[in-house]
């Protein structure tokens, strides 16, 4: 089974559509790249995959679970939203622990591990040992990101994951998102800093209005099936989300 398959995937708030009939596979030890503008829908489906949100109609399985039995969705999953919830009285040693706790992880693993990526993203013992209150946003994203892999998931859902990061910091991220994959976790990745996608991704996604009306790996995406000039990532994305395809398709074909 495909680590994320989705079918026909649909959410609506009353009159209006958030995301459309998406159909998603993607496959174990994957990094998968989610792009849309502001409002595509991208957020609502990673609320959807994590169980955060019940679909409308459609079905999704993350790990081979569907998405509506959230209970047992959880241990196969991370998820880092944009904006994360942290215990701002906690230090960043405590927030670990205490999620550590929740994923039932044996203390003497959860301690190598919390020791191990905070050293990665160069959080000192001084910094685990300060309120999260007195963190810069760089320094909360770290702790954020640490909390979504800490118990090692299946599947880790990253929205923004190097948001707030400085050039070093947000290399590692792509780094540990490496390390993932090579390990068995598949990543899906939504961010808009296309050259992280481009550099990580086995396969990108481009979401616009809703619908899926892009998806290939990063270097058949950059290159113009017209005339085999290649593009940026960037550029792709820019001319894909210029006008609604699946509109330029049906007058195509209509008019």
């Amino acid at each position: 089974m495909p680590a994320i398959e989705t079918s026909a995937l649909t959410k609506r708030y009353g009159s209006t559509t958030a995301v459309d009939q998406l159909d998603l596979s993607v496959p174990d030890g994957t990094v998968y790249g989610f792009l849309g503008p502001n409002g595509a829908g991208k957020t609502t489906t990673m609320r959807m995959l994590t169980g955060l949100t019940t679909p409308t109609s459609g079905s999704a399985t993350v790990a081979n679970v569907p998405v509506t039995d959230r209970d047992a969705l959880r241990p196969h999953i991370g998820y880092l939203p944009e904006e994360p919830p942290l215990y701002e009285q906690a230090t960043a040693y405590e927030q670990l622990e205490y999620i550590a706790g929740l994923r039932d992880l044996p203390e003497q693993q959860t301690k190598e591990r919390i020791d191990e990526l905070l050293g990665r993203l160069d959080l000192s013992p001084d910094d685990a040992a300060t309120r999260i209150a007195d963190y810069s946003k760089g320094m909360r994203q770290k702790v954020a990101y640490i909390q979504a892999i800490l118990h090692d998931p299946d599947v880790a859902f990253l929205d923004e994951p190097t948001s707030g990061l400085d050039p070093r910091a947000a290399r590692t991220i792509r780094e540990l998102i490496g390390e993932l994959t090579d390990q068995g976790t598949t990543v899906f990745l939504s961010t808009h800093i296309l050259p992280v996608v481009e550099a990580v991704a086995d396969t990108v996604g481009i979401l616009y209005d809703g619908r899926l009306v892009a998806e290939d790996t990063p270097s058949q995406l950059t290159q113009r099936a017209e005339t085999g000039e290649t593009r940026t990532l960037e550029e792709a994305f820019l001319e894909i989300t210029s006008s609604d395809p699946a509109a330029d398709d049906a007058e195509a074909t209509h008019g």
